[in-house]
């Protein structure tokens, strides 16, 4: 099977500014521990803060983007995926574009002319991540750019497509496009619930693309806070990954997958109205540098094997293996090759 282009991306692209911090910092910007949020005007003095730290790293993010890194670090076939979205002319987008076509990944990135490349602050406390996003230039992506034909040509050549939701607060637009195309064309649409805020306040264009859903992942707290604002009267994950996998389909090539991570606790996988659960790889405490990335990396294992037609239990597996090596490291990175069999 040629493995060329074969999986795209569309997403935030972010550069991570990462250190290491303390709850009084959490306290004072009004953060969360193990939360994501949109960047408001009170953080914004949080950027310098944490570039002026004596640990801070700088690490090419973005949720869609570290999962494609990573399927196609798995894969370790130069050109297999592809990914889309807006930086800036600036050198942290150089840096990115860099980062992305050393890792192997076909990137067209639209270059906005105003808005600097976006950032994403990651506070680290006991290797636990919160993160705050100042979306900046990710944030102007527009559906032309992607309707271009040299762009719509990656489209074309993909048979599967991944979009964290964090990009609903983008360019719905561009996301339906693709998951019409991919209805239409018998491939395979996949998305993440990514983040509470997104389940809560942009549920209409979240509601606009789970049709289109062949896979929907996703981690506990996101499940929950899915199933509250659909009016669930349950907390069960189990049920809540069964249920979002027995919502309606636009296409009924595929049948609908929800993959439901929750931390050190075995992954939920959910399909014909049944769930199976998988456990994950441990991992002592005092191996653990922080889980930035821990749930993307998951999924870039997942779509690895998925790509190949491997059967679920090799996509899980090789999701859990993926993440396990990401949070035993800074950010969402990995070494050279992986020892995945």
């Amino acid at each position: 099977m040629a493995y060329e282009r074969i999986l795209l991306g569309m997403g935030n692209p972010l550069l991570d500014i990462s250190a290491v911090v303390d709850e009084d910092f959490l306290k004072k910007y009004d953060i969360k521990p193990n939360n994501a949020i949109l960047a408001e005007d009170k953080h914004l003095p949080m950027y310098d803060e944490l570039a002026a730290k004596g640990n801070v790293e700088y690490i090419a993010g973005g949720a869609t983007q570290n999962s494609i890194k990573v399927a196609q670090w798995m894969l370790q076939v130069p050109g297999a995926t592809s990914y889309v979205g807006c930086i800036g002319k600036d050198k942290f987008g150089e840096e990115m574009k860099k980062d992305c076509t050393k890792a192997g990944v076909n990137v067209q990135y639209y270059e906005d002319e105003k808005a600097p490349t976006g950032t994403c602050a990651v506070c680290v406390v006991g290797g636990e991540r919160s993160l705050v996003a100042n979306l900046s230039a990710a944030n102007c992506y527009k559906s032309e750019h992607l309707k271009r034909p040299e762009n719509w040509a990656l489209v074309e050549k993909a048979k599967y497509f991944y979009i964290a939701g964090f990009f609903l607060t983008v360019s719905p637009e561009s996301i339906q496009l693709v998951a019409e195309h991919a209805a239409a064309n018998n491939k395979v649409f996949m998305m993440n619930l990514s983040a509470p805020f997104i389940c809560e306040f942009f549920k209409d264009v979240q509601e606009k693309a789970l049709p289109y859903m062949d896979y929907v992942f996703g981690n506990e707290t996101e499940a929950r806070t899915f199933a509250k604002v659909h009016g669930w009267e349950t907390e069960n994950v189990e049920e809540i990954a069964i249920k979002i996998s027995q919502l309606p389909k636009a296409s009924g090539t595929h049948k609908r997958i929800t993959v439901i991570t929750q931390g050190a606790d075995p992954v939920v996988v959910a399909e014909d109205g049944k769930v199976k659960l998988y456990p994950v790889i441990l991992l002592p405490k005092e191996k653990l540098v922080d889980t930035n990335g821990a749930g993307d990396a998951f999924v870039g294992g997942f779509l690895s094997q998925l790509v190949q037609e491997e059967p679920i239990e090799d996509c899980v597996r090789a999701g859990c293996y993926a993440s396990n090596v990401v949070i035993q490291r800074s950010g969402c990175t990995y070494p050279e090759k992986p020892d995945f069999h």
